[in-house]
């Protein structure tokens, strides 16, 4: 996608540039949708297509700028997985981004799985035991080992649709050059033909992996706003704490220790206190927004 263009791949594998038909007003198209496109669908360097329908979304993985912006963003329709890709160091990880990561896969219903990176600068213990509760894979990559760690993914990510989502720097491309070994050449080819003119991942752009299944590269994040997620949502969001709300009062806004049957819950080794606090972090950011 740029600049009202966007790249599609036919069911007949040819690749076409499009344009939004004007019956469509504003509504927001989002790499990995399904459309059905008029026009000139040869393919062809000058050809230009029109986009007249968008199927229904399986799922939708939405951020917003920060979490009291109105304005969300689609970032992936369809994407049955979402890999959150973080560093061990250079950069440090953020756990509290990762967290948020989290909740908006399961706001949308997409499986999460997380995957650390750079394992031979720095210890992943303490970070992978923070989500030791939570049922979601874990793959660890670094030199040396990261022919096993893309492995491991490729056996993941095989005939699923599947975003890869993580910081600047944590290295994400690496991951997606070794997933998608001619993914440059791809990237640079659709990069021209839809007008960007540079291979920077500047936007969300989704790949065919070798055997089957797509991988959805997108640039590096600073932030993720969880404006579109419900207060009581999120806590739903939190898997390895929302059962321990059963106890709480029914006014309990599960901020105050004394009155909270959270810390509870933590202390009987349910949940790690980072998780707690992570949470309780996005509730005072959702009450002051």
């Amino acid at each position: 996608m740029d600049r009202g263009r966007f790249g599609c791949l036919l069911d007949t594998e040819t690749f076409v540039v499009a344009m939004r038909a004007r019956e469509l007003g504003r509504h927001a198209i989002a790499v990995g949708d399904e459309v059905d496109i008029v026009g000139d669908v040869t393919g062809g360097p000058d050809a230009l297509a029109r986009i007249v329908r968008i199927s229904p979304r399986r799922s939708v993985l939405r951020r917003s700028a920060d979490d009291d912006d109105p304005v969300e963003r689609v970032l992936v329709a369809n994407a049955e997985q979402l890999v959150v890709v973080a560093a061990s160091a250079d950069p440090p990880p953020q756990p509290r981004l990762i967290d948020r990561c989290l909740v908006a896969a399961y706001d949308a219903g997409i499986t999460p799985v997380l995957c650390l990176t750079k394992s031979d600068l720095a210890s992943q213990d303490d970070l992978v035991a923070a989500y030791d509760a939570l049922d979601i894979k874990v793959v660890r990559s670094g030199r040396p080992g990261m022919e096993a760690a893309v492995a491991t993914l490729r056996a993941i990510l095989a005939d699923r649709v599947t975003v890869l989502v993580g910081s600047s720097g944590v290295g994400k491309s690496t991951l997606v050059n070794a997933l998608v070994p001619d993914a440059t050449q791809r990237i640079g080819i659709v990069s021209e033909r839809t007008g960007k003119g540079q291979h920077t991942t500047t936007a969300a752009i989704a790949l065919p992996l070798p055997g089957g299944g797509w991988v959805i590269d997108t640039p590096g994040i600073r932030s993720f706003g969880l404006a579109h997620v419900e207060r009581a949502r999120l806590v739903e969001c939190f898997p390895d704490l929302a059962p321990g709300t059963a106890e709480c009062p029914g006014d309990c806004d599960h901020l105050d220790p004394e009155v909270c049957e959270l810390d509870a819950w933590v202390a009987s080794g349910h949940a790690s206190t980072d998780r707690l606090d992570s949470l309780r972090k996005l509730l005072v950011n959702r009450d002051e927004a």
